[in-house]
């Protein structure tokens, strides 16, 4: 997963002890999982999500992730499924969905970064998306 411009920045000013929390995330966010056909920018731009069709970003807490070890320090994953709402008509016209979005609301919102899909697929019909535990990986390297 990459971060997003303003998850980078609130990151660097906390570490360095610019800011006593994490300014725009003044304390852990909910984290909203949602798809893109398209890849996006740093910046939150080029974010293709469904919309319709039953598609609705996926609400997690932090006790829906693993904490990054000392192990691995630099990795945190899912530790539950992340199941989004079953598709009542195809997603974006069956475009291929290729990445994972994440933002700290249900609409809108602040974009957090994104990561590549392991395998592009589309979301039609019936279908019901769904990333396992441990399929959603964040990295800071």
């Amino acid at each position: 997963m990459s971060f997003g411009n303003r998850t980078a920045q609130a990151l660097l000013n906390a570490m360095f002890g610019k800011t006593s929390n994490f300014g725009a995330l003044a304390s852990a966010p909910a984290i909203y999982v949602g798809l893109s056909s398209t890849t996006p920018g740093e910046d939150g731009t080029n974010v293709t999500e469904p919309s319709g069709g039953g598609y609705a970003r996926v609400a997690t807490v932090a006790g829906d992730w693993n904490a990054a070890t000392l192990a691995d320090p630099s990795v945190l994953d899912n530790l539950n499924a992340v199941t989004f709402p079953v598709a009542t008509a195809d997603w974006l016209a069956a475009a291929n969905l290729t990445h994972a979005v994440y933002y700290d609301a249900a609409t809108a919102g602040n974009y957090l970064g994104f990561g590549l899909l392991a395998v592009a697929k589309p979301v039609t019909d019936t279908d019901q998306a769904e990333f396992a535990a441990g399929d959603l990986d964040f990295t800071m390297d």
